[in-house]
């Protein structure tokens, strides 16, 4: 990873957890100042700058302390753009907020608020001709085989069955059978320009049955369905002004693809796309600035996944971190019941390879912690 200088331009990033940005950051050749609600060691070791913003993964980031935040981190300094990550979807008001000081890199709270609100992206999946697992605010007459999603969630872990009374801020949507994809994508001047597939899993606990697990990089997809794709994120990249690096996750299955969100900025998948030689978030301020995008090519693939502490640790100890793992909790630290960890990686010449190693090394790793802290 190139080291960028004291004279490379600045970069601030905001986050719930800004380590993969970070690195991102670095391999374009940025100084990332970061703010994020961790703080942990890896974040600490790429960036220039640090700051922990206020909030917490169940409410969210602090929309009223942010901008505070963020100014203070950037100092006297002029960053070149402000990149925000996960932990805006809820809140876009205060993208509008954060943009009367800062040069946002990324989509409007306008673009936010069309894609990321459950009734206007079913009404612009009915509009457009895209598949769209039904959605409802009341309960439906029979609720096997409906789930409940929290507005603007992110991670899976919003996700459960439908049965208990509806919480403030979450709807009803039709469960899809099927196996989940995400397309990771350049929008810019009402065009979507596909950088790759990924194929992602769950790690269910007990209370968050559909909570993220990983994701690894396919090396092929089916060239009729990613036809159908191309084409829909086209159409919602024209009518929503979508821009820079996007995702969008599906549901492929027997009664073919169900688009199920879209997520308007770098998401979760950055960590097995992003390389030195084709850095994307040089290509995702291209895509921003209206440049030219060249959108990479790939070898082999790379999968990442999260370790989740499995019980409750009132002091998380100095632990010697193997390699290929990432975003590690700081020693100190005290951890609830499923609380991520750290991310694990894996490299491969197949997806299934890859996949297999991961979840693999997930395994070793919660081993190697039943014997730390039992």
């Amino acid at each position: 990873m190139p080291a960028a200088s004291k004279n490379s331009p600045a970069l601030l990033i905001a986050a719930i957890s800004g380590r993969s940005l970070a690195a991102a950051a670095r391999r374009a050749g940025y100084r990332p100042l970061v703010a994020d609600l961790f703080g942990d060691s890896d974040t600490v070791a790429l960036a220039d700058r640090t700051a922990r913003l206020p909030g917490s993964i169940r409410d969210g980031i602090d929309g009223e302390k942010i901008a505070g935040a963020l100014a203070g981190l950037a100092q006297d300094e002029e960053p070149i753009a402000l990149i925000y990550g996960s932990g805006f979807e809820r809140r876009p008001d205060v993208i509008d907020t954060l943009a009367k000081t800062f040069r946002i890199a990324g989509n409007s709270a306008a673009t936010i608020r069309a894609v990321k609100d459950p009734a206007g992206l079913s009404r612009l999946c009915w509009d457009l001709g895209i598949r769209h697992p039904a959605i409802r605010f009341s309960p439906p007459l029979q609720q096997e085989g409906w789930l409940t999603k929290l507005g603007g969630g992110a991670g899976g872990s919003h996700v459960r069955p439908a049965g208990a009374p509806l919480e403030d801020g979450y709807y009803y949507q039709k469960f899809v059978e099927g196996c989940s994809i995400s397309a990771l994508f350049l929008a810019q001047a009402g065009s979507a320009r596909i950088v790759g597939f990924s194929r992602q899993w769950s790690s269910p606990s007990q209370s968050s049955p559909f909570r993220y697990g990983g994701a690894v990089r396919l090396m092929r997809f089916d060239r009729e369905k990613k036809a159908e794709i191309a084409c829909w994120l086209d159409r919602l990249t024209k009518r929503t002004g979508l821009v820079g690096l996007c995702s969008a996750d599906f549901i492929d299955g027997p009664e073919g693809l169900h688009l199920i969100e879209i997520n308007p900025r770098p998401g979760a998948t950055l960590d097995i796309f992003d390389t030195e030689d084709a850095p994307l978030l040089a290509a995702h301020l291209n895509a921003v600035r209206g440049d030219e995008i060249t959108v990479p090519t790939y070898r082999g693939t790379r999968a990442s996944a999260i370790a989740y502490a499995p019980y409750a640790m009132s002091r998380f100890p100095d632990v010697a971190w193997p390699s290929m793992t990432a975003d590690h909790q700081n020693p100190g630290s005290a951890l609830s019941a499923d609380d991520p960890v750290c991310t694990v990686l894996a490299e491969a010449r197949s997806a299934a390879a890859a996949e297999r190693a991961v979840k693999r090394r997930v395994n070793e790793m919660a081993e190697h912690w039943k014997e730390s802290f039992q």
